[in-house]
């Protein structure tokens, strides 16, 4: 038990401004905090309009016709991106437009009810934003909620159980679809990748899962801010789920930085560095937008099992 307690032990975050509410004040300017370039330069990235992350329709995995094919393209994502769509997935639409609705809804709720579920000092669970351990910190122009969702032992008592019954209700069917999503990814994974399914079952089966959701209010200077700065995902395996059409999420290929376009009903799959050995682990992040607020939820980062 000590072992896997301490393995929710993610980091802690200072407390600082929450975006949503610098973003209520109607600022011209962005404050110093989020400035993330000198002078008069903006934020410059080098962008490929021309490269597309990998498709993976996962109903060809399971068909003799095609399924070779597709496991080799499979293959070729996970070695030569870290990074792939795939659709066909099988998950329940409902629960997939339920979740982004009680989203949305969450960011919405007035600031003395997010407070609520506030980060406690030294725990990264909670709303607030990730990993902030000093006052000179430079700052991501977001807010996230961020809970772990299996097992459930390890859940908060002031998160989960006292979110709104609806909210609630949708995180578990949420929760429980990630979960057979990511073990049916990682089988398949192992199968392009020639590995033995016993090793998946055995680092995952009864892995940590954990849900990040974020919300990216409006800026009035997003050239001088970053959404999500770049970063690679400390996780064996993470799907991303886009709530809006809003793009804001872009991945790192050969030096380029590649925006992905959410196809409908699509999971971004995000190889994480504890998949890493032999395989492609990138960098990604997320931009901020002037005139549309985005929400997009990370949601289930899968953990190896704790030993």
């Amino acid at each position: 038990m000590e072992n896997s307690i301490s393995l929710t032990k993610l980091g802690g975050s200072l407390k600082v401004p929450l975006v949503q509410e610098l973003a209520k004040r109607n600022l011209s300017t962005v404050p110093s905090r989020y400035v993330r370039v000198e002078g008069d330069e903006h934020i410059s990235f080098n962008l490929s309009y021309s490269l597309e992350i990998p498709t993976i329709d996962f109903r060809k995995l399971y068909d003799s016709n095609f399924m070779d094919f597709e496991l080799h393209k499979l293959h070729n994502a996970c070695q030569e991106w870290g990074f792939f769509q795939v659709i066909n997935h099988g998950v329940d639409t409902k629960v997939i437009e339920t979740m982004k609705l009680d989203i949305q809804n969450f960011f919405n709720l007035p600031t003395e009810e997010k407070n609520k579920y506030y980060q406690e000092p030294g725990d990264l669970q909670g709303y607030g934003q990730a990993f902030v351990v000093s006052e000179e910190q430079k700052l991501d122009w977001a807010d996230m909620f961020y809970i772990v969702t299996q097992p459930t032992h390890l859940r908060k008592s002031h998160l989960i159980p006292k979110l709104p019954p609806k909210f609630r209700d949708a995180i578990e069917s949420y929760s429980a679809e990630m979960k057979a999503l990511a073990m049916e990814i990682l089988y398949q994974m192992a199968k392009a990748l020639k590995m033995k399914s016993e090793e998946i079952n055995n680092l995952f089966g009864e892995g940590l899962q954990a849900m990040r959701m974020n919300c990216y209010p409006p800026c009035p200077q997003p050239e001088l801010v970053m959404g999500l700065c770049p970063h690679s995902d400390a996780v064996g395996l993470t799907i991303l789920l886009q709530v809006n059409e809003v793009v804001g999420l872009q991945v790192k290929k050969d030096g380029l930085w590649v925006p992905v376009l959410p196809l409908p009903g699509a999971f971004v799959v995000n190889v994480g560095d504890a998949l890493e050995k032999g395989l492609q682990v990138i960098d990604h992040q997320g931009m901020a937008e002037q005139s549309q607020a985005h929400a997009g939820l990370q949601s289930s980062d899968h953990h190896p099992k704790w030993t």
